[in-house]
């Protein structure tokens, strides 16, 4: 990798200016680790946006192309029933809090309730979700509760009794612990003014009641103990990222001047890894537009806790 910096350098977020593009290196066998490293699958298109704004069937053949060779197959419904089951409840974790600008894109989360479908899995057992059915609405998602997929929002279901081994004591939604037995997370790649990053780690902070209790200390060491807890854990079968629309400054909000169109697709198993990659993407990023690397601590943390791999030498970045 031109430029890769050192691996402790990178966690500790003090990446030099001017790193160079991310390698793209084939390996032998994907939908597994190869030889101990982790594998994060992109897909990049020219046309994937125009006036920052997605093409829904681009940005479909993107998600699919991911998950096929995360999956190793050549076929999209063969690929996805490496993740999901027909028998699967399906919880779609998405980020929405912020409005459109910030927000997960329907044209990302369509692709990947479609690809749900080619599993096997009913309509009526896929359901999209974040916290508020009104912050799916401000992001351009319509709240369905009755038929087919839902589209709603936690709105007040948390567990009554917080999670143990989180330091917050938060507590979970209902979603994740009662009705859903696979979880597919689609996040958005942005900054964070306070951990540094959000993507897959932290698209659960919308998955219990208070995140406001944890963001002290840059969010560490909260956001590798809620993806530590069993519900999200054992349940997570997939990552799918949005990072066609990256915020490079001063998220998680929309912030139109330093959007810029990535035009891309992520998608892994791990969720370290493929936040180390997203990292990585912002920080070249803003070495381009002269701003500091982002200060990020909850990489490293997470990955000593044994929920991913956070070492660029360990990780084989796929071209799909």
């Amino acid at each position: 990798m031109a430029g890769r910096m050192d691996r402790r350098e990178f966690l500790g977020a003090t990446v030099a200016a001017g790193i160079g593009a991310l390698a793209l290196r084939q390996v032998p066998v994907l939908g597994a680790e190869a030889k101990g490293k982790a594998i994060v699958v992109r897909a990049l298109r020219d046309d994937a946006t125009a006036d920052k704004k997605p093409a829904a069937a681009v940005v479909k053949e993107m998600v699919h192309a991911t998950v096929c060779k995360l999956a190793g197959k050549a076929k999209p419904e063969d690929a996805w029933k490496q993740f999901i089951k027909p028998d699967d409840v399906v919880a779609v974790k998405i980020n929405c809090l912020f409005g459109v600008g910030a927000a997960t894109h329907p044209e990302v989360t369509a692709a990947v309730v479609e690809g749900i479908l080619m599993a096997g899995v009913p309509a009526d057992k896929i359901i999209v979700w974040d916290r508020e059915d009104k912050h799916l609405e401000n992001s351009g998602y319509t709240v369905v509760r009755d038929k087919g997929v839902r589209y709603i929002g936690v709105n007040g279901e948390w567990e009554e009794q917080p999670a143990e081994s989180l330091t917050c004591k938060g507590r979970l939604a209902k979603i994740l612990t009662r009705e859903c037995t696979a979880l597919v997370s689609v996040p958005t790649l942005k900054t964070h003014v306070i951990s540094g990053m959000t993507m897959a780690l932290k698209n659960h902070y919308g998955s219990f009641h208070n995140p406001g209790d944890a963001h002290g200390n840059a969010c560490d060491p909260f956001l590798a103990e809620v993806n530590a807890l069993d519900p999200i854990r054992q349940k997570t079968r997939l990552i799918v990222a949005d990072a066609l629309l990256p915020v490079a400054d001063g998220g998680p909000q929309a912030r139109p001047e330093w959007t810029w169109e990535y035009k891309a697709i992520l998608a892994a198993t791990d969720p370290v890894a493929i936040d180390t990659v997203g990292l990585q993407i912002l920080q070249e990023q803003r070495a381009k537009l002269g701003k500091p690397p982002a200060k990020v601590k909850c990489l490293a943390t997470a990955a000593a806790k044994g929920l991913g791999i956070a070492d660029l030498d360990q990780i084989e970045v796929v071209a799909a």
